[in-house]
């Protein structure tokens, strides 16, 4: 058994952090917007890093109900561990 309490503010922080990318992308009308000027780099900037920390908690969510949650929910599509590590990795060095 796992700490529900745990997973609970973890999936908290995950659907804050979709929440912000989703507030920050309401300025974006198209991927120039983002390197128009300063203001579209941070919007990038924020956007990735909070990508990235979704990714993370999603990983400890794994680690933490050792893969017995997301595995109850097939119709939510997530990355191969493989592959998420490579587009973690690709956000970081952006």
């Amino acid at each position: 058994m796992y700490d529900k309490t745990l997973v609970t503010d973890i999936l908290k922080n995950i659907f804050s952090s979709l929440q912000q990318i989703l507030k920050r992308f309401r300025a974006i009308e198209n991927s120039s917007d983002f390197i128009a000027d300063d203001s579209g780099l941070e919007k990038l900037d924020s956007i990735c890093m909070q990508l990235i920390a979704v990714g993370e908690r999603v990983k400890y969510v794994e680690k933490v109900t050792r893969g017995g949650l997301l595995v109850r929910y097939p119709e939510v599509e997530l990355s191969s561990n493989r592959q998420s590590e490579g587009e973690r990795r690709f956000l970081e060095a952006s």
